[in-house]
């Protein structure tokens, strides 16, 4: 009897002993991790009071989290109860890009007291990159598909270049590929490089719906195209391209395998891991010598050819000239020829048509410019013949073509014609020596009237000034009032609270009619945090649920407002990991968190 009144004792007393014992929050986490690696970062606190405070994860991927845990134990030695207790939050992360990083502390809040744990050191290496064989082909100058191998591990991303050293604005042939040996059941998300410093054109790539097996020194891979880009490089020296990333979905097995039916019954779960290619550097050589004065723009292989569509023409009536160039190379950068015709014939801006094919080969086809000519006087005409130059890849100097030149005729037109306006040019024949330069049309110096309205002399004019002065000093008053009040940022943040949460409501209402459901919760609850943040001049690092319910009521503000403020909050952290609420539902959430922080602004 006396034992059970004891252990009876013991249990009513235990919550009393966990709660007189100091707060801990001890984080655990590997030191050192690969480029790719998953890995876990969990905390545990000793006790299961108060609000957990995550950190910021910067530089590494977030793929799952976070998953909780409790236990409590109680031992007795040598005459004497010691209890623990522990509550651990899991977060499941994926290391990125290389480097040194520090993830900020976490913490917990209780009663209005935040402890913390300490920081997180993680360096992240370069992995096991351990490259196949080079292929025959891959990296050389010479021109041809990308050559792509996997840089080691499950899963890997690869940009490959069909070239690595190229004169600037040859183009250059690149190809994103998959490849795994693990099942995917998807790609969520693709990034690509902004591809600084040169000109991309998006090659047609067939949709990815299935992997392609391929034997890669001897290991089988899953691999396929994810897209196909063609480079101009606009500048010379070494550029780096970054790497491409992509968020692909894992199917890992969850539970054992049978004994007789192995792993017909088995059941998979969808895990998201981020890939990132390795960074590409490519050389660009500047165009060796001089550039000719007639130089087109075009590296690559050409060739040029003209005619006129007529011999003979009436005066004022167009001949068309048409320069065809055709070839391989940056054929979308040629620039226009220039023609060197006499100034009797009037030439307009050429009409540029294009018949260009993209392959990974490069671009081929041709570039037409039709140039439309019109006589202003009658007579016989030459058309010079047109240089054109370009940089010819294959022997690395600049060549020159030229197209032949032509003539034509232009008779007079009709008399009623002749008399018309010319807009070209001037009949030489039609212009006579006067014996003088000018001729003048009157010599005599006309009347002279002295006004009787001077402007000078209106009233209005004369009190023009002091108005000026006057308005002058109202916009500078206004001015330095405004520079004034918005040297205050806390007080800028509290006039505008309003209008910012206002602006993330219209966000979610956004998300409400798309149905994106997920977002929307997300959406409501950045517009109360922020509201919340700058309306009680709290940082977002020191804002907790508690702070802010005390700050409210500080400034006033009634107990019913903030009860429906914490359910507003309750329900829509707890609706991220419950399944889809009603449309209803979703429309009075909405219409709680608007009409709460209309009533704090009228209060405050």
């Amino acid at each position: 009897m006396m034992k059970n009144f004891v252990l009876i004792y013991i249990v009513l007393l235990l919550p009393f002993l966990m709660k007189a014992q100091d707060i801990t929050v001890r984080a655990e986490y590997p030191s050192v991790v690969q480029a790719g690696e998953q890995f876990t970062v969990s905390w545990t606190i000793n006790t299961r009071e108060g609000e957990f405070i995550a950190p910021v994860f910067e530089g590494f991927y977030k793929l799952m989290g976070p998953q909780t845990s409790y236990s409590q134990s109680t031992q007795w030695i040598n005459g004497r109860m010691t209890s623990e207790t522990s509550y651990s939050y899991i977060y499941y992360l994926q290391a990125i890009n290389e480097g040194k990083f520090v993830i900020p502390p976490a913490g917990v809040t209780i009663k209005n007291k935040t402890y913390y744990s300490d920081s997180l050191y993680i360096e992240v290496s370069g992995g096991s990159t351990k490259q196949p064989a080079a292929q025959p082909g891959a990296g050389t100058g010479q021109q041809g598909e990308p050559q792509s191998s996997p840089a080691g591990g499950q899963i890997s991303l690869d940009l490959a270049l069909s070239r690595k050293e190229v004169y600037i604005g040859e183009p250059v042939s690149a190809i994103v590929k998959l490849y795994t040996r693990v099942n995917l059941s998807g790609i969520n998300e693709i990034k690509y490089p902004s591809f600084t410093g040169f000109l991309k054109t998006d090659l047609e790539t067939p949709p990815l719906n299935s992997l392609k097996q391929e034997n890669i020194n001897g290991t089988v891979y899953g691999t396929g195209v994810l897209q196909q880009f063609l480079l101009y490089p606009q500048v010379t020296g070494e550029i780096t391209i970054d790497p491409v990333q992509i968020t692909v979905l894992v199917q890992q097995k969850t539970g054992r395998s049978d004994p007789f039916f192995g792993d017909f019954f088995s059941t998979y779960t969808t895990v998201p891991q981020a890939v990132v290619s390795k960074p590409v550097k490519i050389t660009v050589k500047p165009l060796p010598g001089t550039k000719p004065d007639d130089f087109s723009g075009i590296v690559g292989k050409i060739n040029v050819k003209s005619d006129i569509n007529r011999d003979t023409v009436t005066v004022n009536d167009a001949v068309t000239l048409k320069i065809t160039v055709s070839g391989s190379g940056n054929l979308k950068l040629a620039e226009a020829p220039v023609l060197n015709l006499p100034p009797d014939i009037e030439v307009y801006d050429p009409k540029i048509t294009d018949e260009i094919r993209n392959s990974l080969s490069g671009a081929a086809g041709q570039r037409t410019f039709e140039y439309l000519l019109i006589p202003r006087h009658y007579g016989d005409f030459s058309i010079p013949p047109v240089r054109y130059s370009f940089f010819n890849t294959s022997t690395g100097k600049y060549e020159r073509l030229e197209t032949p030149g032509y003539r034509f005729h232009a008779r007079k037109g009709s008399e009623r014609g002749s008399e018309m306006t010319v807009y070209g040019g001037i009949s030489r024949e039609d212009v006579k020596y006067v014996g003088k330069d000018i001729r003048f049309i009157r010599n005599n110096a006309g009347k002279l009237l002295k006004s009787a309205n001077l402007l000078i002399k209106k009233q209005s004019f004369r009190l023009a000034y002091p108005i000026a002065l006057l308005i002058f000093l109202v916009i500078l008053f206004a001015r330095r009032e405004h520079i004034r009040r918005n040297a205050d940022i806390t007080a800028v943040r509290n006039r505008k609270a309003g209008k910012v949460a206002a602006g993330r409501l219209k966000e979610a209402s956004a998300c409400l009619k798309k149905g994106e459901t997920d977002r929307f919760y997300e959406e409501i609850l950045k517009a109360l945090w922020g509201y919340l943040s700058d309306k009680l001049n709290i940082p977002v690092s020191d804002l907790t649920r508690n702070s802010a319910l005390v700050a409210l009521a500080e400034k006033g503000i009634s107990e019913e407002k903030i009860r429906n403020l914490t359910g507003l909050l309750d329900k829509c952290e707890y609706a991220r990991y419950a399944p889809a609420s009603s449309g209803t539902e979703l429309t009075a959430i909405y219409e709680n968190a608007s009409g709460f922080i209309k009533s704090v602004e009228n209060s405050m």
